[in-house]
């Protein structure tokens, strides 16, 4: 018996997760998928969809339908949390609560972050605290934005739960960049053929190295790289920078390194981000409504988050079956990282077998790097403190802090329309 709950299964990348695990059946023995959403018709949409996916393939495993949190999770060997508290209008809320007050809005980046942690934390650590009574030997792969700092939240407030924050980004820059060097080298290679090494924080990590068969290419493929956004009409980032850099940002980096140009393009909207895929999930949710479908449609690739399944069940796997693959993950690096906090986390590279999840010891970015990650770090840790306590002052200096967040003057002015827009998701603040 393997069981694997899904909680937040109404989202729309529910589908993709569900056929990563039927692509991989023959490794990862599923016997008992269950999807749980608060949301009972779109669960009911969605869920429907994903059980007549596998129903045509002969069910190699069972997809159960659930509004019961801890029938979910009681006797579950993996949790996925993907769940969104005030689910897209809350995303639109947040990129336009930065926008009137001229910062950036961004779904994880910046002050959107901040709100979409604030609501998050305490659901996850409620999730935490039920994983421990009814799944306790259950890994937690945390894919709720912002994935890193909800997981630092877990490190802290629930230790004895064996949690990971697991993101896309890592891989599908890997896969990029591979797909380029495909193409340069006019022979294809594969996945499993690649190395990229990373450091940093979830959305604010720098890529530094590349192997292909174990052969160290970086210089190559990091002078494709810089060669491709030179010739680029609107590169993501200016050629010079990443020349001095030597490293590869991670594409949220932009925000900070290209903030003049975001902010330009705020000025167009609407629609935002969170408009754009509100109109693509209409579409997907029409189609997964249709009870002749049984297909991932190719719109799903709109909604974004490409190797979403991938990652999921490649870590699961690597686990389950003890191989002791290197993924991208976040996790406490229990003093791997030379010089830094010991118990922070960070997105790293890990070896993950049936014992678990062991950051690979690295050297520490360089200083000009360090500083960025670290005042970000320290961004989270007062934001955590803030999210689990209801602590307002807390959040007023998480915005201080934050390098994107609003002046000291306004910071106020910034957090009671931020606490307030947020009030139906925000208990611990609003206390009677």
């Amino acid at each position: 018996m393997l069981k694997v709950a899904v909680i937040g299964a109404g989202s729309t990348y529910t589908p993709e997760l569900v056929n990563g695990f039927i692509e991989r059946f023959f490794e990862l023995p599923l016997t008992d998928l269950w999807l749980m959403d608060i949301d009972e018709p779109r669960l009911r949409v969605v869920g429907g969809f994903a059980q007549r996916m596998v129903a045509a393939l002969g069910s190699p495993f069972r997809v159960h339908l659930t509004l019961d949190r801890a029938e979910a999770l009681t006797g579950a060997d993996y949790v996925i949390t993907q769940f969104r508290v005030g689910q897209m209008n809350a995303r639109r809320e947040d990129e336009y609560l930065g926008k009137r007050h001229g910062l950036i809005g961004q779904e994880t980046t910046g002050v959107g972050g901040m709100a979409m942690a604030l609501r998050s934390i305490p659901v996850m650590l409620e999730i935490a605290k039920e994983i421990q009574q009814l799944a306790p030997n259950a890994m937690l792969l945390n894919f709720t934005n912002p994935s890193g700092l909800i997981t630092e939240a877990l490190n802290i407030y629930a230790p004895g739960v064996l949690s990971v924050g697991v993101c896309n980004s890592a891989y599908t820059t890997k896969m990029n960049l591979l797909d380029e060097l495909s193409i340069h080298r006019g022979h294809k290679y594969l996945a499993g053929q690649a190395e990229i090494l990373t450091l940093g924080l979830n959305h604010l990590s720098w890529y530094y190295g590349f192997k292909l068969d174990g052969a160290d290419v970086w210089p190559e493929v990091f002078s494709m790289y810089l060669e491709s956004i030179k010739n680029s009409p609107s590169p993501e980032f200016d050629p010079l920078v990443i020349s001095r850099l030597g490293m590869i940002p991670n594409y949220y980096l932009a925000y900070y390194y290209e903030k003049e140009r975001k902010m330009k393009e705020q000025e167009e909207w609407p629609p935002s981000r969170a408009e754009q895929v509100m109109e693509v999930e209409k579409e997907l949710l029409e189609y997964y409504q249709e009870p002749t479908k049984i297909k991932i449609p190719e719109s799903l690739m709109k909604r974004g988050g490409a190797y979403y399944s991938t990652v999921a069940t490649q870590l699961i796997n690597s686990h389950f079956n003890d191989l002791g693959e290197t993924h991208i993950v976040n996790v406490n690096h229990h003093g791997t990282i030379r010089g830094w906090e010991q118990d922070w986390v960070l997105e790293m590279p890990c070896r993950v077998d049936r014992s678990g999840i062991h950051p690979l010891a690295l050297e520490p970015l360089p200083l000009y790097n360090f500083v960025l990650l670290e005042q970000v770090k320290r961004y989270e840790l007062v934001t955590i403190e803030a999210a689990v306590h209801g602590d307002y002052q807390a959040a007023l200096r998480g915005l201080i802090t934050h390098p994107l967040g609003p002046d000291d003057d306004k910071t106020e002015e910034f957090l009671d329309d931020m606490l307030e827009t947020n009030r139906p998701y925000l208990p611990n603040f609003f206390r009677e």
